[in-house]
């Protein structure tokens, strides 16, 4: 039996240069094309490699995924605070206004926001993308709680998803182009909603 051609690029090189072509276009908008050419493969190749279009935008969305969960954990762990690190988190994101980062968005929140509730991989990993996030909330709002800086008596997963929420849409308004200032004053209403 013979063996197929060996994979003579980095996969992982290409896998990248999908993902920002995921992220700059979107799913549905992303054409192979626009894929191959990012990634410099062949057709036969990208099949050889991910299997097609929606195994690659999985791979692409898993590794987006893991390496902001991962980056925002360690984060979390060398924050002398949880507070600290969600104050910073949020007001680092406000200070991206007008920039080429903020016009792109996050993959994950522009992902959800695409796919919705439809059926199929695509959707369902870009919900459980959105679950990693709140979850990781959860952990920094568990521990500021712990701390004693957020009362210990409010529902963790609640803020969690209020957290989540409010960076989704902190992502939304900086890509449709507010400006630092407005920017900056939602994030300060919403983490004095943390307080209360």
């Amino acid at each position: 039996m013979t063996r197929g051609r060996p994979i003579a690029f980095s996969p992982d090189e290409a896998a990248n240069a999908a993902m920002q072509v995921f992220w700059s276009r979107g799913y549905e908008s992303a054409s192979t094309r626009d894929l191959l050419a990012a990634m410099s493969l062949s057709r036969s190749s990208l099949y050889q490699a991910f299997g097609n279009k929606e195994q690659l935008f999985l791979e692409a969305l898993r590794r987006y995924r893991e390496s902001l969960v991962g980056r925002l954990g360690r984060r979390l762990e060398a924050s002398p605070s949880a507070v600290d690190f969600l104050a910073s988190l949020f007001r680092e994101t406000a200070q991206e206004a007008g920039s080429d980062r903020a016009a792109l968005g996050c993959l994950i929140f522009n992902s959800a926001s695409e796919l919705g509730q439809q059926d199929g991989l695509p959707s369902q990993h870009a919900r459980q993308s959105i679950a990693a996030i709140t979850a990781l909330f959860q952990q920094a709002v568990e521990r500021a709680q712990a701390e004693g800086d957020i009362d210990p008596d409010r529902d963790a997963a609640a803020l969690a998803s209020y957290l989540t929420m409010g960076m989704a849409g902190l992502r939304i308004l900086l890509k449709s182009g507010s400006d630092t200032h407005q920017a900056g004053q939602a994030v300060e209403l919403l983490l004095d909603g943390l307080r209360r």
